[in-house]
């Protein structure tokens, strides 16, 4: 019985899983976004975050454990120069998955996995999305009273 056994394996060896995960993990922190499918995306996200929590504390031995789930000195100088200095106030969610579509010959389920702190798109439609209706009737208002007075000044400028 498998009760309470809920990892994804992915249809493929535990070697070849970690592999495969370590690989995707060194390509999301050295390019801050992948695509790839949605089962995999979400084993990934699982398998980076604690990562990322673990780089907050850039000691040696946090240092070594994350070198041993990577293998790459490059994607780990990254991971503890850059990308936790930018979650150092995050508590936790560092990775968004986002579901494009299905991909063409297989109708496997497509999306792209990246970086919270990194998406500079993101963090302008999240400031745009303040507004509501009651400010913007003001704002006109204020705008045709600016417009009035913009329109006065020149008349009394020729006038004298």
């Amino acid at each position: 019985m498998r009760h309470n056994k809920k990892f994804n394996h992915l249809g493929r060896t535990a070697s070849h899983r970690s592999a495969m995960l370590s690989n995707m993990a060194t390509s999301l922190i050295m390019h801050k976004r992948i695509t790839t499918t949605l089962a995999k995306a979400k084993a990934l996200k699982k398998y980076v975050e604690p990562l990322i929590t673990k780089s907050k504390e850039d000691t040696t031995n946090s240092r070594r454990v994350v070198f041993s789930h990577l293998q790459n000195k490059y994607a780990v100088t990254e991971l503890f120069q850059v990308i936790s200095e930018k979650v150092a106030d995050r508590p936790g969610g560092y990775t968004r998955i986002i579901k494009t579509g299905f991909r063409a010959n297989d109708n496997a389920p497509m999306c792209f996995i990246e970086l919270v702190d990194f998406d500079e798109n993101m963090a302008k439609t999240a400031k745009k999305a303040k507004r509501t209706r009651r400010s913007a009737k003001k704002s006109e208002a204020a705008v045709a009273e600016v417009a009035e007075v913009v329109e006065e000044t020149p008349a009394e400028n020729a006038a004298e």
